[in-house]
């Protein structure tokens, strides 16, 4: 299945917002073997907005668009629609409903521009948009070719696509070909040393399996992709496959389902009654902070001190300032006493500590920018590393993130 994305708005055009929703599309269809062919970028001007739907139907079956559903004027996707599939303007009730459902929850008095949301095309079938005003609109072709049109604020068109949009689309164009996945997520290699680490085996794979390799700063997601008629005979081919790709990988696979570093830890944690505790210095509380943003995280995680001033290293976390003027605070002597300062304060059996140099400035010829230091204890067993980094502050600190907690991980597996 072909499909053509475009997104509509100026803001788009100059910069101001870039857009997530053409890859977030792209990433969840391909699982199922449907292929994002055409995404374009257009501005909220009528013409442009046609001649773009005109394009994309040459190309796809379907066509999903995002943006220009606003109640402002600048928001004319609405009107560009009714044109091109025909009917009129009218109120649809069940809109209304949902938008003073939604406006009552959040204790907001409805003003007539959002009540103008209700108004939609004759000729679609309308969606509820369940977290947003704007309604998604599903408009059919004589050649059965699908246009759906959804907002473009990203966390409304994620929920919305995967909740309704595309469990649509999927009755509407059904496959006999039955689609299975199963994900690997793989640390301590370069995607090329894994390609070579696993090419054996990834060569020998029948036609109706596919590997995707899919990195990011240290980890790569692994996903076995296999298309079948027969539901049985695929899933014990990828199930197969997969368990000798984690027997060749050992502990490099860090979970066998697709979850982020944090969301492994939590999960490692709350099966085995362990608690946590961070002590963070360049990385700012952000670990805590992945960690607490998962449902469940009061389990297990018991606090965290974010020890940016050495007066804090000292005084709360009790690491010795003889070593610190020794060694610096950006030193494995340092942050092995935070690791162990942050058990004692939360009263947690495990701990992840960073103290590094995020940059842009700070570093040195020793030390340059990007160092960092990072401890993971459990109990009285630790796994300690100085990395280096690169990217900006931000990129740093997100890589620093992930590495800590990839050995808190690596530990609380031996348990």
């Amino acid at each position: 299945m072909k499909v053509s994305v475009i997104v509509i708005g100026d803001e788009l055009l100059i910069g101001q917002v870039v857009d997530t929703n053409s890859g977030w599309i792209a990433r969840h269809i391909s699982p199922y073997g449907w292929e994002v062919n055409d995404v374009q970028t257009v501005g909220d001007n009528a013409d442009e907005i046609r001649r773009s739907i005109d394009r994309a139907f040459e190309l796809s079956s379907v066509v999903l668009t995002t943006g220009g559903l606003g109640p402002t004027k600048d928001d004319i996707t609405k009107s560009v629609l009714c044109d091109y599939f025909g009917g009129e303007m009218v109120t649809d009730n069940s809109v209304t409903e949902n938008v003073n459902r939604i406006f009552a929850r959040r204790g907001i008095k409805m003003n007539p521009l959002t009540a103008a949301q209700a108004i939609v095309p004759s000729s679609c079938r309308v969606i509820q948009n369940r977290v947003g005003t704007a309604p998604i609109m599903w408009f059919e072709r004589e050649d059965g070719k699908v246009l759906v049109s959804m907002p473009g604020v990203p966390f409304e068109t994620s929920t919305m696509m995967s909740e309704a949009v595309f469990p649509a689309l999927r009755e509407r164009f059904p496959s006999p070909v039955h689609i299975e996945h199963a994900v690997l997520m793989v640390t301590d290699y370069t995607e090329s040393g894994l390609a070579m680490k696993i090419s054996a085996w990834e060569e020998s794979l029948p036609e109706h399996l596919h590997l995707a390799y899919l990195p990011k700063p240290g980890l790569i997601r692994l996903r076995l992709d296999g298309h079948h008629e027969d539901v049985a005979f695929i899933r014990g081919e990828v199930a197969r496959e997969l368990a000798v790709l984690k027997d060749i990988l050992g502990p490099a696979v860090l979970a066998d389902e697709d979850l982020t570093p944090a969301e492994i830890l939590l999960k490692e944690c709350i099966e085995k009654g362990v608690t946590i505790s961070t002590a963070e210095s360049c990385t700012g509380g952000n670990i805590a902070h992945e960690l607490t943003l998962i449902p469940g995280a009061s389990e297990v995680v018991n606090g965290g001190v974010v020890s940016y001033s050495n007066g804090v290293k000292v005084n709360v976390l009790g690491v010795s300032a003889a070593d610190i003027d020794a060694n610096g605070a950006v030193s494995i002597p340092v942050v092995r006493q935070m690791a162990a300062g942050a058990q004692r304060v939360a009263s947690s059996r495990l701990a992840v500590a960073t103290s590094g140099i995020a940059g842009p400035g700070g570093g040195s010829e020793e030390k340059p920018v990007g160092t960092v230091c990072i401890c993971a204890r459990l109990d009285d067993k630790e796994l300690y590393e100085t990395a280096h980094f690169n990217g900006s502050r931000a990129r740093i600190i997100d890589s620093a993130t992930t590495r800590a907690l990839i050995l808190a991980i690596k530990l609380i597996k031996e348990l």
